[in-house]
C-alpha cells in the first residue's frame, strides 16, 4: 500500500494495489513444465526498478520457512547478473507470520544477497526501512 500524507504531515488512508482480489488468489500451477533434470519455474513474490539504477528483488516467506534450492540459485543467477550488468541489485528474503493478507511491507528481512553474497540479517528491520536505506545510499 502507498502511504500519503496532507500537506500538513498528517497521515491519509493508503489505498491497495490489488486490483482484482478475485485474480490474484488463483493457484498459478506450473507441475507441466518441467524440463530437462526436472527444471520449473520459480516465483518471485516482487520487484523494484528505480529508474533502471537500482534493481529490489523480494522473497517473502512463511515463519521460519526458508528457500529451497533452486529459487535460491535462480534468485543468486538473477541479481548477480544485474549486478554485473551494472545495476545496483539486491534480492530480499522476509518473513511473515500472517494466515491472511500479507503486509510485505511490515515484514522482517531475514537475509540478503547483495554483490554475489548472501548475508544474515539480524536487525528485525522490515522491508520498507531496509529498502528505504538502500535506495538512499
Amino acid at each position: 500500500m502507498e502511504e500519503k500524507y496532507h500537506q500538513d504531515g498528517q497521515f491519509m488512508e493508503t489505498k491497495s494495489l490489488i486490483k482484482n482480489r478475485k485474480y490474484i488468489q488463483q493457484i498459478k500451477d506450473f507441475s507441466n513444465l518441467k524440463f530437462l533434470n526436472g527444471i520449473s519455474p520459480t516465483d518471485i513474490d516482487g520487484f523494484l526498478d528505480f529508474g533502471g539504477k537500482k534493481f529490489v528483488f523480494i522473497e517473502a516467506k512463511y515463519k521460519t520457512s526458508k528457500l529451497k534450492y533452486g529459487q535460491r540459485l535462480a534468485l543468486e543467477r538473477l541479481v548477480d547478473s544485474c549486478t554485473d550488468g551494472g545495476i545496483d541489485s539486491i534480492v530480499l528474503v522476509c518473513s511473515h507470520n500472517s494466515d491472511s493478507d500479507i503486509d510485505v511491507s511490515q515484514a522482517i528481512v531475514n537475509q540478503y544477497r547483495y554483490r554475489h553474497k548472501w548475508y544474515m540479517h539480524n536487525k528485525n528491520e522490515t522491508i520498507k526501512d531496509f529498502i528505504g536505506r538502500f535506495i538512499n545510499k
